[in-house]
């Protein structure tokens, strides 16, 4: 008996056949690093059947961050989920990466993963019901692994947390916002707290005229470089020595406590100016004006400038013809007006009237009244329209804010959208949002914080001129769809002109290589990816490294962690100048009866068992120092 035909289609040779004959090599378009590709499959990759690997489940975004991650790190993983995109699985599979296509919520491919062998499991699933039956089955299997889940309901997620233990749970969105925060506010600092010190990664240039030493050293002394820039163009060095050659023009990132920085002359303030935060009263004007010429009645313009020239024309009319039976005499040009206001207004107060008059002058007030009586009417109509108007628009999310400057533009009310926007608040910044969507989730959220919230179309100019992109600060596209993004990216772009090269434009992308390419071909400088800020979080918490912050220099990430030495371990008795070069030690807590705290660490500094190091540099390289402190010291190594 034929067994049945699976639904889905497996990873197997035919699969692979059909997407190298549709799509070609794909496997390159999600690197990590900057043009990098993928290194060859490892051992450890290949060699998860032994044990102590990671199960990712769920393919979708942070999924595959994690899954490059983990296998650049050279830690064995193996992917769980029975409904992948199918190019993602493709990428996965190209790295080596073995895809289980059964579900992992029932099981049963949990079990075919080597659950019971596995060190920890990553429930990344897009679909928050999926994850937390999946974290859920886990810990029925098997109470003493490391469950890691991808949850952004904050009740459900503190319920898990008892589950999963604590950290397990994480929010993409909080994880990610802050780097988005910090773009818009062009900050030129990162601050940290390490051990209860504050310390700051501060971004300065070297300036032209500077003397001294051509090293970093000779420049900035005792503090340590983070990253450097050259002048000329030059690749990134990432945590050099400090005896790294500096030229002038090359911007730098140090590091330092704020003590030091201050010692140093390095501004550590961790905000730029706000700039004006309103328009003037008579540009302002100019825009009420434009807008309601715009958005309202167009007669309303004609029906009050018919009603000025009747005013002015009755006004001559009455001071060259009337004779005022009181004084024998012409009415002045203030009585003759006084006379056609409360003629038209049909107020009447007695003290001028026709009554006495020519029938010539009776039929012009009986033409003035009806006339009068016409566009004033219309007017008030017009304009009340205008105030119905407003009140409708602003309940609708179709209001304008002709009077705010200084401000973010927050585009997209998503998640991450509203994670941003409560930080941008958080540091006293006014906001604005844009959103299509009239039946976005988050809306009422959005509005208790007292967030005007416009509902339209972000690629419209239409659109940029009701939130005021012109006096805006930075602007935050933060939709889910990359081609969205891209699209008002452009878009805002041209709306901005000569502005562009002052306003920080923030885009989030999955895609770090399309990253890159726009950062090449179309000037972005802040580009975004929240699945690659937050999968060093995901990865830090299934391998028990402790996550502390992730902050950017220009485009590359950098990872801030802590960690716990092993007694026995990989590092115990390993020399500070025996890591990674590109790893850098900010300081040392001492597990001994002393409990110092060194900053810097020497050189020649050792790790003791028990010690907790404060690292920082890019994820791959903290990952590593973590792999090689959980491996056993080998006698006489």
């Amino acid at each position: 008996m034929q067994s049945a035909v699976p639904l889905r289609p497996s990873v197997g040779p035919a699969w692979r056949v059909m997407w190298n004959s549709r799509c070609g090599n794909v496997g390159g378009n999600f690197g990590w690093h900057h043009g990098a590709v993928p290194a060859p499959p490892s051992d450890a990759a290949t060699n998860w059947r032994e044990g102590g690997h990671v199960i990712v489940c769920g393919l979708g975004g942070v999924g595959l961050r994690t899954v490059e991650a983990l296998r650049s790190s050279g830690v064995a993983v193996v992917v769980v989920d029975d409904d992948p995109d199918l190019r993602l699985a493709r990428v996965v599979e190209g790295w080596g990466v073995e895809h289980i296509a059964r579900s992992a919520h029932l099981g049963d491919g949990l079990s075919e993963a080597g659950l019971d062998r596995a060190a920890a499991v990553v429930c990344a699933a897009t679909d928050e019901i999926l994850a937390l039956e999946t974290a859920l089955r886990v810990r029925e299997l098997r109470a003493d692994v490391r469950i890691v889940v991808q949850m952004a309901n904050p009740s459900v997620g503190r319920a898990l947390e008892r589950v999963s233990g604590p950290g397990g749970v994480l929010d993409v969105a909080s994880l990610a916002a802050p780097s988005f925060v910090e773009a818009c506010l062009r900050r030129p600092a990162h601050k940290l707290e390490l051990g209860g010190v504050d310390f700051a990664v501060v971004q300065t240039e070297v300036a032209p005229d500077a003397v001294g030493n051509d090293t970093f050293r000779g420049h900035f002394g005792s503090l340590a470089p983070v990253a450097i820039m050259p002048a000329d163009g030059a690749p990134m060095a990432r945590c050099p020595g400090r005896d790294h050659p500096l030229g002038p023009g090359d911007r730098v990132a140090v590091l330092g406590t704020v003590a030091e920085l201050q010692r140093a002359g390095i501004d550590h303030r961790t905000a730029a100016g706000i700039g004006p935060s309103s328009v003037g009263f008579f540009r302002q004007l100019g825009r009420r004006i434009a807008i309601a010429s715009t958005t309202s009645s167009k007669a309303l313009p004609l029906v009050v400038g018919g009603l000025v020239a009747l005013l002015v024309v009755s006004t001559l009319v009455l001071h060259a013809t009337y004779i005022d039976p009181s004084t024998g005499g012409h009415l002045s040009l203030l009585a003759s007006l006084y006379f056609t206001v409360e003629t038209v207004a049909t107020v009447g107060f007695g003290d001028y009237s026709f009554a006495h008059h020519s029938a010539a002058m009776e039929i012009y007030a009986i033409v003035l009244i009806l006339v009068g009586v016409t566009l004033v009417s219309t007017a008030f109509a017009l304009f009340t329209n205008i105030l119905v108007s407003r009140r409708i628009e602003q309940s609708l999310g179709r209001r304008r804010v002709p009077g705010m400057a200084g401000h973010v533009i927050v585009i997209g009310l998503g998640a991450v959208g509203i994670s941003v926007v409560e930080g941008l608040l958080a540091e006293g910044r006014r906001v604005v949002v844009v959103e299509r969507d009239d039946r976005n989730r988050y809306l009422s959220r959005a509005r208790a914080l007292g967030v005007p919230v416009v509902i339209a179309d972000a690629t419209q100019r239409q659109t940029h001129s009701m939130v005021n992109l012109a006096d805006a600060s930075a602007v935050a596209v933060l939709t889910s769809r990359d081609l969205t993004n891209i699209e008002t990216g452009l878009a805002v772009r041209e709306s901005l002109g000569e502005r562009w090269d002052d306003v920080p434009v923030v885009l989030r992308v999955f895609d770090r290589n399309l990253a890159q390419m726009m950062e090449r071909s179309f000037g972005f400088r802040h580009v975004r990816s929240t699945s690659a800020l937050a999968a060093p979080w995901f990865v830090g918490a299934a391998l028990g490294l402790d996550v502390l912050g992730t902050f950017y220099v220009d485009q590359q990430p950098f990872l801030v962690a802590s960690l716990t030495v092993a007694p026995g371990g990989g590092l115990q008795g390993l020399a500070m100048e025996d890591l990674s070069a590109r790893t850098r030690v900010i300081a040392l807590s001492r597990s001994n009866p002393a409990g110092a705290f060194e900053h810097p660490p020497r050189r020649g500094t050792r790790f003791a068992g028990g010690d907790r190091a404060y690292l920082l540099g890019p994820y791959e390289e903290l990952l590593r120092v973590l792999r090689r402190d959980q491996r056993p010291t080998v006698p006489g190594g």
